[in-house]
């Protein structure tokens, strides 16, 4: 189904969206906000304009394509779903996600991944094609966080990368060891056997991007990890 977004507030296009079909296409965004906030059982393709802040907030479920930008909050406690966006991503994308996947062709701006955590089976994802502001993946709690660098050549991540991380992992493509993390941070060359948990994503982000996926991962990886207990750990449930 075919839904223009073209002059609706963002109230009007959710209420749309929510009496849609299964599968739609909008066009036409102009900065609304909230879009499939809270949706299941959809799958949902932007493919002209740019949807405003907390897209994908409380997804459940449901599959989204952008093709072109995003603003902030990008799938804020997004759980099970998918948002793939083919250009670059504002401020605090996935913030407090816990679960599903997020995919950057281009660059995320500050706090990406902030607050993100898993539950059981419920591993949040967020894959980076370009590189990342600064505070990337702050007081990160769970799930992966991978920036590639490949699609731009600004420095693959800001300032103050981890501060207050505390559980999950992140890996960055290259030797970026020297980097100034936090001290509850350990940052250290990957491994083969780190890189089994990463490469089949990595591999289907490329396909998804028409990027060489071999190319790719024919580079060192540096993962991130947190030097200290999860202490909010046996808080965390599945909603």
């Amino acid at each position: 189904m075919f839904l223009s977004a073209t002059g609706l507030d963002h109230k009007t296009l959710n209420e749309k969206l929510r009496a849609a079909g299964p599968v739609v296409t909008i066009q036409g965004c102009r900065g609304q906000r909230f879009i499939a906030a809270g949706l299941s059982g959809r799958k949902i393709s932007i493919e002209q304009g740019v949807p405003g802040n907390d897209l994908g907030a409380y997804l459940n479920g449901a599959s989204i394509t952008v093709f072109g930008n995003a603003q902030d909050a990008v799938g804020d406690t997004m759980n099970d779903g998918e948002i793939i966006v083919h250009g670059n991503i504002g401020d605090a994308a996935g913030y407090a996600m816990r679960g599903g996947k997020i995919s950057v062709k281009g660059n995320a701006g500050y706090r990406a991944g902030i607050h993100m955590k898993e539950y059981k089976d419920k591993v949040p994802v967020m894959v980076i094609g370009g590189s990342a502001g600064s505070f990337l993946g702050e007081y990160q709690a769970g799930g992966i966080i991978i920036v590639l660098g490949v699609t731009s050549d600004k420095p693959l991540v800001g300032g103050f990368p981890c501060t207050g991380m505390h559980g999950g992992r992140m890996f960055l493509r290259g030797d970026v060891t020297d980097m100034d993390f936090p001290r509850q941070a350990i940052a250290k060359l990957a491994t083969r056997e780190d890189m089994e948990e990463v490469s089949g994503i990595i591999r289907e982000f490329c396909e998804v991007f028409g990027l060489n996926a071999e190319e790719v991962l024919n580079a060192p990886f540096t993962k991130v990890v947190p030097d200290s207990k999860n202490p909010y750990k046996q808080m965390y449930v599945a909603n």
